[in-house]
């Protein structure tokens, strides 16, 4: 199967990545996964993958956001480019 999407990254989300990956060793991994995910549905029309558009964020802001375990990662589309905006760790507390 070819990839249908074109992924790229911002300065912003290449700091993030960087410094988590320094105290998260799982993180490029996860990272690898998303990417073939992002590739192949990053509308997630198939409904398999945690991907949601977020409600009231103007594009260029990250529109969607995809996880992976603690994971979160904030992408805008634009026509078959994905452009990687943010990458985040979800605290231990979040939910509680």
């Amino acid at each position: 199967m070819t990839a249908a999407f074109f992924v790229t990254t911002t300065r912003r989300f290449d700091r993030e990545f960087k410094k988590l990956a320094a105290k998260q060793h799982g993180l490029p991994e996860m990272f690898r996964q998303v990417l073939e995910i992002l590739k192949a549905d990053p509308y997630n029309r198939g409904r398999r993958n945690p991907i949601k558009k977020l409600e009231g964020v103007a594009a260029g802001e990250g529109q969607y956001r995809i996880r992976t375990g603690r994971f979160r990662f904030r992408f805008d589309v634009d026509g078959q480019t994905v452009v990687l905006m943010a990458c985040s760790l979800r605290r231990e507390d979040s939910y509680r």
